[in-house]
């Protein structure tokens, strides 16, 4: 049996008083598998993401990722395991203005310790796959909001991370744009690539993920498995 890449084990995650964000988790994600949590605003979406990237802690349970108990770490430690293991993808890119499309993407590596020139070559390689590579000196400003998003997918992959996080990865872009960084989502599983994709948006969790986790008032709902539309 394959083991877990992603394992939540009764996981709840309580902020003082009033109803838990996360109320006794667990759910199994496989390497290769394509996952979307659906849910609306408030049911807990975005809190169990910050577990799984070790942005957060549970108050409860455990989270394991790749073999590293994700709940246990230091801040430090946190850090290296989401620089080792996560590339996370925001709805708003998170791209930093001042540097070149080129340059956001070696940040990761840089903060790695990856030699200069084989970041570089990654970046290049990465910017070419994903069909912005001629946008490489250019700052983030001037591309389009979809040409952005790709650029974020390239710096979530510098790191080659066993984990892709997507947090509403369409939310911010036209529907034309929407469609392509979905398809490009579908690609990079159809590669291999674990991914999870937090979204409320089903047509979004139809067309690139083949499960779907519902989350509501911080517990799962439901849980299915099934081909998607593509």
């Amino acid at each position: 049996m394959t083991t877990p890449l992603i394992e939540l084990h009764a996981v709840s995650r309580e902020y003082g008083e009033g109803p838990p964000a996360l109320d006794r988790v667990s759910f199994s994600v496989r390497p290769g598998e394509a996952v979307a949590v659906l849910g609306p605003s408030g049911s807990g979406k975005s809190t169990l993401l910050n577990l799984v990237a070790g942005l957060d802690r549970p108050s409860a349970g455990t989270v394991t990722v790749d073999g590293v108990r994700v709940d246990g770490l230091g801040e430090a430690a946190s850090a290296r395991y989401r620089r080792a293991k996560i590339g996370m993808v925001f709805q708003f890119f998170n791209l930093l203005d001042d540097l070149t499309v080129a340059d956001n993407v070696v940040l990761p590596a840089q903060l790695a310790g990856m030699d200069r020139a084989e970041a570089r070559a990654r970046a290049a390689d990465l910017l070419g796959k994903l069909g912005v590579d001629r946008h490489a000196r250019a700052y983030p400003g001037r591309l389009s909001g979809g040409e952005r998003q790709r650029v974020a997918v390239a710096r979530a992959l510098m790191n080659r991370p066993a984990l892709l996080l997507a947090d509403e990865p369409t939310g911010a872009l036209d529907t034309a744009s929407g469609e392509d960084v979905s398809a490009l989502l579908t690609e990079l599983n159809a590669e291999g690539q674990t991914v999870v994709v937090v979204t409320h948006d089903l047509a979004l969790a139809r067309r690139c993920t083949t499960r779907t986790i519902s989350l509501v008032d911080g517990r799962i709902a439901d849980d299915v498995s099934a081909e998607p539309a593509r």
